[in-house]
């Protein structure tokens, strides 16, 4: 079949906003109740209410959560460890009051908590004392500095939770011990954020889950401890970052013991709860996952031979791994498959899948496979991206042209992105545009000493990374240098903001959710990311000139290029101010610039009305930046200065 030759930008594509938002659910928190499986679901067509869903053996699946409830809780602001489910009852975080409800199979929730602005998260029950032990968060004081510990919830009665460990300004991770006498947690404290440095501590539980004597066991401001769990044994297992690498170790009689030392991560930045990396097929034998150059890989690890064996699977991307029935469970991704429910059989390796993020099937003739590209940036270092390069069927352009290329510039910064299947990245190459995708230094999943390059040096390394990943394309002629382009989400937004002011590469930029002042952000941020600024920029007010400096609202006299933003009225990761000043001063500058706000979004957005206006919204903003006409209408949004 001959393609058709026309304009990048100008390729009718299949893969249009409504196919994603009509088809495309969020996947996560994957749990066993013996033979039952349990996720959630967050479902855009829902209005972004997260429901539980169980499937049973016989692959019935069937939604727990009723449709006026919605299972998600805010601690943290991001959440996660928002249920917990034994012998079919499930205990959730409610979003609307944020309190825990008991549902027994098949019934009503019912509230056992009603105090108000209490959250709680990562709760593990204690059937022996009928109790629930929980990360609390207290808003009851008022201000952004609301008080965290650790809370055992009567499940007998109506009740806050009484308090059982206290005085750190973070907790997560509360888990029981097979014989129900300790209780293990992490906590850390301002500055450090869980990927800086941790602790770990195991206390004793009396008879009323009071904690006894307690003792720190691994961990310190330099050693980010992640995912403790108890072994079937009751032997305590934990990941750490002390060698540089996320690598998995137990507490044994005589001290720590490495199980497996490898320069891979075993672990993740701890943005939300109960995530999961690994997890016990037996007392020795440990199935897990690991990354290698931004790619993960299934393995199984017996610890007393210390042996690694890898499970060949098509999956890139590997989070929330559970164990159980003699399977592996867990969230994968492919370059050619979305974000799945995935089980493994751990005999033969065969893998099914039990649940797609999407159900849109699309003509392989339509999709880009991404290309690892690893770069040159400053100071003589390497930096790591995917790049997807146009891809479509029925066209192509002329040999001459240059494809217009948008640069991502992933949120956190303490992140990564994957190469799993995006239908919001294939968006863009069906339509002829390319894609690279940065991890730039800051990132996961290349060590703590690459994670560390971001240390005092936000606004700076990123923006450097992505500007050369931009140019190392257009040198060697997979980009046009007059159509370079770059978008990115919060700290990505951020990224972006500082690129169109700060350098001149870019010619156009879309920022979802970004920061366009940092001491506006350190003064109003919540508390989980209230010092995170401290090791990325500098201490405040100390470094105050920093803040200033490698804020993008103080340069505007820089920014010399058209530029979108779009923003949730309910965030209070990044207030909607942020995005307003940007605007404001963008308009009386005289560029071509949009403002698309969206209520009752908050940080990111969750509702399939406005995934949908944000993706059409920036592509008509591209066409009319860039002169290029569209293959079919989208609907428009309001540009000042055109």
């Amino acid at each position: 079949m001959t393609k058709k030759i026309v304009k990048y930008g100008s390729w009718k594509s299949p893969i249009t906003s409504d196919l994603i938002v009509a088809g495309t659910i969020g996947l996560g928190e994957i749990t066993f109740d013996g033979d039952d499986l349990y996720w959630i679901e967050s479902r855009p067509s829902e209005r972004g209410r997260s429901v539980i869903v169980r499937r049973t053996p016989d692959g019935t699946v069937t939604d727990v959560t009723p449709y006026d409830f919605n299972s998600r809780t805010t601690v943290h602001e991001y959440g996660g460890g928002a249920y917990i489910v034994d012998a079919g009852d499930v205990y959730f975080s409610n979003f609307s009051d944020q309190q825990l409800y008991r549902q027994e199979k098949d019934q009503a929730p019912e509230a056992f908590t009603s105090t108000p602005k209490m959250r709680y998260a990562d709760g593990v029950l204690d059937k022996k004392r009928n109790l629930i032990y929980s990360v609390r968060e207290d808003h009851t004081q008022g201000g952004r500095d609301a008080i965290n510990t650790l809370t055992k919830i009567d499940l007998a009665g109506d009740s806050a939770g009484e308090v059982i460990v206290s005085g750190n300004d973070f907790y997560s991770s509360p888990r029981l011990s097979p014989d129900e006498k300790q209780l293990s947690w992490l906590t850390w404290n301002h500055p450090n954020m869980p990927w800086d440095g941790t602790e770990l501590w195991v206390g004793d539980l009396d008879e009323d889950g009071r904690i006894g004597a307690s003792r720190r066991v691994a961990g310190e401001t330099s050693d980010s401890i992640f995912q403790p769990e108890w072994s079937p044994g009751g032997v305590l297992h934990f990941v750490s970052d002390r060698t540089g690498w996320w690598n998995l170790y137990r507490l044994a009689d005589d001290g720590i013991e490495p199980l497996y030392e490898m320069s891979a991560e075993f672990g993740l930045p701890q943005w939300i709860f109960r995530m999961s990396t690994y997890a016990f097929q037996s007392e020795k034998r440990i199935i897990c996952t690991y990354c290698v150059q931004g790619n993960w890989h299934l393995a199984s690890l017996d610890t007393s031979t210390r042996k690694l064996e890898t499970i060949e699977l098509p999956y890139k991307e590997i989070t929330s791994l559970r164990t159980g029935g003699g399977s592996a469970v867990f969230c994968g991704g492919s370059p050619t498959q979305p974000l799945s429910i995935v089980r493994v059989d751990l005999t033969t390796h065969q893998a099914a899948v039990l649940k797609r993020s999407s159900a849109v099937e699309v003509d392989e003739g339509y999709l880009s496979l991404a290309q690892q590209v690893d770069y040159p940036t400053e100071q003589g270092r390497t930096a790591y991206a995917f790049f997807y390069p146009p891809a479509n069927r029925d066209y192509e352009a002329e040999a001459a042209e240059r494809a217009p290329l948008i640069v991502i510039s992933h949120g956190g910064p303490t992140a990564a992105t994957t190469t799993t299947l995006k239908l919001n990245i294939q968006y863009w190459t069906s339509r002829g545009f390319g894609i690279l995708d940065v991890n730039y230094g800051g990132s996961t999943g290349y060590g703590r000493a690459y994670r560390q390059r971001l240390n005092g040096q936000w606004g700076v390394v990123d923006v450097d990374d992505c500007v050369n990943g931009a140019r190392y394309l257009a040198a060697r002629g997979d980009a046009d240098i007059n159509r370079l382009i770059i978008r990115g989400g919060s700290a990505g937004g951020y990224t972006t903001l500082a690129a169109l002011t700060f350098r001149d590469v870019f010619k156009a930029g879309a920022s979802y959710y970004g920061i366009s002042d940092l001491e506006l952000l350190e003064q109003d941020c919540h508390k989980f990311e209230s010092r995170y600024n401290h090791s990325m920029i500098g201490p405040y007010p100390e470094r105050k000139d920093l803040y200033w400096q490698r804020s993008p609202i103080h340069f505007t006299d820089r920014l010399s290029c058209p530029i979108i933003l779009f923003q949730g009225l309910e965030d209070k990761v990044v207030p909607p101010n942020q995005a307003e000043m940007m605007y404001d001063a963008a308009l009386r500058k005289g560029l071509p610039v949009a403002y698309v706000p969206f209520e009752g979004e908050q940080h990111g957005f969750r509702k399939a009305e406005n995934i949908k206006k944000s993706l059409d919204g920036e592509l008509y903003f591209y066409s009319r930046v860039f002169g290029f006409e569209l293959a079919e209408p989208v609907e428009p949004v309001n540009i000042a200065n055109l």
